[in-house]
């Protein structure tokens, strides 16, 4: 296949990635547009169940206070009615402290059993207003789940399409390029090939030696930039070549093969270096 061909080729290709990469990552980042709902959902629940044990125990509160209540109503009315059979000072005065107690606690019971009456109809009315709202947010939750995932269906079709598109483009392409120029494309944002003006790559804008930006001029084979790692296509440049092709300055064309273990596979580098001090 002509080098012109295949370089049409990675640009349709590059858009089609560039296209299902970013599709990708929406699917990704999509369901984190759901956190910040369901933590406050979270916490609106968090909050009711700690309104409902207040509930639970001013509940508890209202029932202790009721039973002293009548507890202190009975000893009073006792008291009132032992006062007809008296006989003594000593009885009367006896039974007069105790009516007078027993009105006191009746007194502070019944201030104490207001207040937790009180206190249980605003609890209550705050767990009724917390339970609508809980209910609405629930709905509005799963009405955005709903929409997500149809959201998330579509964009994985496209995908699908648009892996159908790639499969045609790629059969004559060889495979290690492939596989290159995807993950130059995930991690250049979506550009992947470039042209080279001037002696200059357009996606790193560094200028290129002599020897390398001839070599891509001739098109003979695919060139990745030693700076970029993008593939390279000659473009004539509107002011000429003549200015960049300085071949005293330029230094020789670097292997391409090593180029790219320079930047993808640093590890294997350690491991020569330690293979030839060793041999040493």
């Amino acid at each position: 296949m002509a080098m012109d061909g295949v370089f049409e080729k990675l640009r349709t290709l590059q858009d089609i990635l560039s296209e299902k990469i970013g599709l990708e990552q929406d699917i990704q980042e999509i369901p984190k547009l759901l956190v910040t709902q369901e933590e406050l959902l979270a916490r609106l629940k968090k909050s009711f169940i700690e309104r409902n044990q207040d509930y639970e125990k001013a509940k508890i509160a209202e029932n202790e206070f009721q039973g002293l209540l009548a507890d202190a109503e009975s000893m009073r009315e006792k008291a009132e009615k032992n006062m007809d059979v008296i006989n003594t000072q000593r009885e009367y005065e006896a039974l007069d402290k105790e009516i007078r107690d027993s009105t006191e606690k009746e007194q502070q019971y019944r201030k104490d059993l207001q207040r937790e009456t009180r206190l249980l109809g605003e609890l209550d009315e705050q767990m009724k207003q917390s339970t609508a709202l809980i209910e609405q947010q629930e709905a509005e939750l799963a009405e955005r789940r709903a929409g997500i995932e149809v959201e998330i269906s579509e964009k994985k079709a496209k995908i699908d399409e648009l892996a159908q598109q790639e499969k045609e483009l790629t059969p004559n392409l060889d495979s290690e390029v492939l596989f290159k120029f995807e993950r130059i494309i995930r991690n250049k944002m979506g550009r992947g090939i470039v042209a080279i003006k001037g002696g200059v790559c357009m996606g790193c804008h560094m200028i290129l030696p002599a020897q390398f930006a001839n070599a891509v001029r001739q098109g003979e084979e695919i060139v990745f930039c030693p700076y970029c790692s993008r593939i390279l296509f000659y473009e004539e440049a509107e002011q000429g070549e003549e200015e960049f092709f300085d071949n005293d300055d330029s230094g020789s064309l670097a292997d391409l093969d090593d180029m790219e273990d320079d930047e993808y596979d640093d590890d294997e580098e350690e491991e020569e270096k330690v293979n030839i001090d060793f041999e040493e």
